[in-house]
């Protein structure tokens, strides 16, 4: 077991020594920028380029000046951090900075409730029990809908204005086969729709949405039932729709006679959408794709959760990366940078049409809707918004050049880069798998799926740059700085893909482990 000090780690002793093995254990000190700093052996700060960007949320930069001087202002105020069952302005202030945003980007007026939590993974919690609440809100309409529609059948009945469907002499017969129908579908569990490939946290139920069978597999007993849908497949949605689809039965008086009658039953509870898939290999969802989502889900009552956790808050060159693709959702849930890279916050968006005011008694968190970080988000909103939404049009200039350097790799090392994908500054580098490479080593990393943080670690420790693969998708590397990238970090990087595409192309696995 490894030592920081005299100290025993017990922190994440495994993922420790993955990081010793990949060359990447280094304690960072210091952080600006896109720049990260740690000692060499004689105590001299060393920069590195950070294209990690913590995973999507620094894109404003570590510790941006005007975020950092409007938190020590905060703390010299002495601001009541947690000041539960009260009012909350800077949460207020938030949720309504949030809804001027998305109604002028989706060029709609329907408000949206605001719902504070800690982390994404949170978030995506917090929609699934919120769209469970609406679920089973409608079941229960349904259900007293067939239970008045029985008793009008059997005064029907017992009136001598109705006569029984065949098959059956007795109502309580037919009573029976419509209440044993009913109660064999009434306690299946919900049915939640995401993508192949998604990822939407690690927690007891966001974890069930991810699909890396990893993540996924050894909790699977625990909570939400997830069908995934093939990405960007046209046709694909409908049929899963199709084959999941259940009635529930019901009774109707037509003509002086009693028929049964189907009732759809709402199977499914949500459908998660990212629409640029972080850790599944920086995939972005169609136009086309979208709206055939937005299009099923309508016709079935199946709410949309957009998880912009990773992809919205300009990342894309607009607030959310799903207004470029025309997709709407009715539930949106934001992370990562909206804490600045200083504040731990996320929030659960929800279409006032779909709101339901009694979750807010039934669903808390003790440090959710924090003075500190509901004040910090703020500002991380305003910055945004400034001048216009400049930081919005940086983001795509940068992200075009950025994107440019690494498609024009790809065409200079066609044998080693498979593909260059994403938007703004979200974008993603795959590399052609190395499991059949005749150098041992390369083979070796590459079938055990850690291929791609020894490449990174390469990158670290020669050319100074900070990047890791995706975490469901081990050959493609991520690059998500924030807006403050210079010409020169891009060239920096542009030198040290170059020297890893030479080594891959030269299978040179020494140089490459030096």
């Amino acid at each position: 077991m490894s030592t920081v000090g005299d100290h025993i780690d017990l922190a994440e002793p495994h993922m420790r020594e993955n990081l010793a093995m990949a060359g990447l254990d280094v304690e960072y000190i210091r952080a600006t920028g896109n720049t990260m700093y740690f000692l060499d052996e004689n105590g001299q700060e060393v920069p590195v380029i950070d294209y990690a960007g913590g995973y999507g949320a620094l894109i404003l930069g570590h510790n941006n000046p005007e975020i950092t001087a409007h938190a020590v202002a905060l703390l010299n105020a002495q601001i009541p951090i947690l000041a539960q069952f009260s009012r909350h302005t800077a949460a207020i202030g938030t949720a309504a900075k949030l809804n001027e945003i998305i109604q002028r980007e989706l060029g709609d007026d329907e408000p949206y409730y605001a719902v504070f939590a800690n982390t994404g993974a949170e978030a995506i919690e917090a929609a699934l029990k919120h769209a469970e609440l609406n679920r089973a809100a409608k079941v229960s309409a349904l259900t007293g809908e067939i239970s008045a529609a029985v008793e009008a059948a059997r005064a029907a009945v017992a009136a001598g204005e109705a006569s029984l469907p065949a098959g059956f002499q007795q109502f309580d017969d037919l009573a029976q086969h419509v209440a044993q129908h009913n109660a064999e579908l009434l306690v299946r569990p919900p049915l939640f729709l995401a993508l192949e490939g998604s990822f939407h946290g690690k927690l007891v139920s966001s974890v069930q949405l991810t699909h890396n069978e990893e993540f996924r597999t050894p909790f699977a007993a625990l909570a939400a039932q997830a069908v995934f849908v093939p990405f960007n497949q046209p046709g694909a949605l409908t049929k899963i729709i199709e084959q999941g689809r259940a009635s529930l039965l019901g009774l109707v008086v037509d003509g002086g006679a009693v028929q049964i009658v189907e009732r759809d039953f709402p199977v499914f509870g949500a459908f998660l959408v990212e629409p640029i898939q972080g850790e599944g290999g920086i995939n972005e969802v169609s136009a086309e794709f979208a709206a055939e989502i937005r299009q099923a889900c309508e016709a079935i009552g199946c709410p949309i959760v957009v998880d912009e956790i990773q992809s919205g808050m300009g990342r894309t060159g607009a607030f959310l990366a799903s207004s470029l693709i025309g997709l709407r959702g009715d539930y949106y849930t934001l992370a990562k940078s909206l804490g600045g890279g200083l504040a731990k916050v996320s929030v659960l968006l929800v279409r006032e049409s779909c709101y339901r005011k009694e979750f807010e008694l039934i669903h808390s968190s003790t440090f959710a809707k924090d003075g500190f970080s509901s004040a910090v988000a703020l500002r991380v909103l305003d910055l945004l918004e400034a001048d216009d939404g400049r930081v919005y049009r940086l983001v795509e200039e940068r992200g075009g050049r950025l994107k440019a350097m690494l498609q024009s790799l790809a065409a200079e090392f066609p044998d080693v880069v498979k593909d260059v994908r994403g938007k703004g500054l979200m974008l993603g580098l795959e590399l052609h798998d190395q499991s059949d490479s005749q150098a041992a080593l390369l083979r070796d990393f590459a079938r055990a799926h850690i291929l791609g943080y020894v490449i990174s670690g390469y990158l670290l420790r020669r050319h100074r740059v900070r990047t890791f693969p995706t975490a469901s998708a081990a050959n493609t590397l991520r690059f998500a700085p924030s807006v403050e990238l210079t010409d020169g970090e891009i060239a920096q990087l542009e030198s040290g893909l170059r020297g890893l595409c030479s080594i891959l192309r030269d299978q040179d696995e020494q140089a490459l482990f030096a």
